[in-house]
């Protein structure tokens, strides 16, 4: 397996611990940003500066980093959000965000994988 290969993996560990914090509901909003900004950190140091072998992964690179910033705006709805519907609303959103931001690690791992 390739180094970028297990840098995705790691990135998509991170983004399911992040998902189990979301819907573990054990952290308040102003958490989970924080829980938020290292994951977007670990993407811009780790994930960014891997030289892509094809566009496609260059493709997947560049939405994974859309939907982060797609989600720090859906997380700041969420710390806005006073009514319980509302809040459940957002936390929906963030968890359906959360779930494309797996399948894209995952379609570049075994894009990589079919390759190797």
């Amino acid at each position: 397996m390739s180094f970028n290969c297990d840098k995705y993996q790691e990135l998509a560990t991170f983004i399911d611990e992040f998902r189990a914090n979301v819907t573990g509901n054990k952290l308040n909003a102003g958490e989970l940003r924080e829980n938020l900004a290292q994951l977007q950190e670990f993407f811009g140091q780790q994930i960014v500066p891997l030289v892509d072998a094809n566009s496609r992964e260059q493709s997947y690179k560049t939405e994974i980093n859309k939907q982060l910033r797609l989600l720090e705006v859906d997380m700041m709805f969420l710390q806005g959000a006073r009514q319980s519907t509302t809040s459940q609303s957002r936390l929906k959103t963030i968890e359906e965000r959360i779930d494309t931001l797996i399948r894209y690690c995952q379609a570049i791992t075994q894009a990589v994988e079919e390759k190797e």
